[in-house]
């Protein structure tokens, strides 16, 4: 019988994103490639004897009530699974929040991987992902990991192989991001798509300049017009010597890829000056499984 477990978290970033039509539901139909970085949370999972669920978080923003989603994903197996046991999350946060990096998602999808083992369930990671998708529709992708097309709401997923290894730095401008605004400011008629194809040709290619030339997000022009700083912020990245850069999510983080260590140091350096939140991680984009 487990009673501890640590699981990580880690965020995911949008190469590609794309919004294709609202549908009918009132969500949007989207195609986006996604992958994973190592900027990742870490969840500690411990065994309660009182058949509860406790959220204990090391960050004043995130909710440790029914709110926050990791919360959502415990709750969703315990019922489901009619689990008896309690369990005590600690989220120790490392994601910045409401940032374009699914910070929220991945936790629940660490919380869904993590109970699965500690209150042995033995579902598949199918099963657990298809249980995420009731929490949100980031979650399926992050209960997998790895680099995968979405499409749908995101959580139709058909994986890829992992990029060709690189540097990714991340800067996380001082706002957030309701990714609901930005949508509801989306002009559909009037906008340019993504190479979508042409970027999963080079991810299949193990083409690294092409990825980098191929990194677009449909959000970024509505999400500069609110928030002139993130459009200065991949400016600079850019004049920095990045080879490639894009918003992530709705943003407003930021980030740029490159294979050169010294460039990557380069651009830390530059944009601390003038930015908190600036990470350089290497891309994972492998699957949990």
């Amino acid at each position: 019988m487990h009673t501890h477990k640590i699981i990580k978290a880690p965020a995911k970033i949008n190469l590609t994103l794309d919004v294709i039509r609202k549908r009918d539901d009132g969500y949007h139909d989207v195609e986006m490639v996604m992958t994973t970085v190592d900027l990742a949370d870490r969840i500690e999972l411990t065994t309660l004897e009182e058949n509860r669920i406790k959220v204990d978080v090391n960050h004043g923003f995130v909710p440790s009530d029914n709110k926050n989603l990791a919360y959502q994903a415990a709750k969703l197996l315990k019922d489901k699974m009619d689990v008896k046991k309690g369990v005590r999350i600690f989220i120790d946060k490392q994601i910045p929040i409401s940032a374009g990096l699914a910070g929220g998602s991945t936790d629940a999808a660490a919380v869904l991987r993590g109970l699965n083992e500690l209150w042995d369930l033995n579902l598949s990671i199918d099963e657990l992902a298809e249980l995420g998708l009731e929490i949100g529709s980031d979650v399926p992708f992050c209960v997998h990991g790895g680099t995968a097309l979405a499409t749908g709401r995101g959580e139709t997923l058909q994986f890829l192989p992992t990029p060709p290894p690189c540097w990714v730095i991340l800067v996380k401008p001082p706002m957030g991001v309701s990714t609901k605004e930005i949508y509801q400011r989306l002009n559909l008629d009037q906008m340019e798509h993504p190479d979508t194809q042409g970027m999963i040709a080079s991810i299949n290619n193990g083409d690294f300049s092409g990825i980098c030339s191929r990194l677009e997000n449909v959000m970024e022009k509505v999400t500069f017009e609110l928030y002139k700083d993130v459009e200065r912020v991949k400016n600079s990245m850019i004049q920095f010597g990045a080879d490639g850069v894009v918003m992530s999510g709705s943003g407003p983080t930021v980030f740029a890829l490159t294979q050169n260590e010294t460039r990557a140091d380069r651009l830390y350096n530059s944009l601390k000056g003038f930015m908190d939140q600036v990470f350089v991680v290497r891309l994972l984009g492998t699957k949990h499984d």
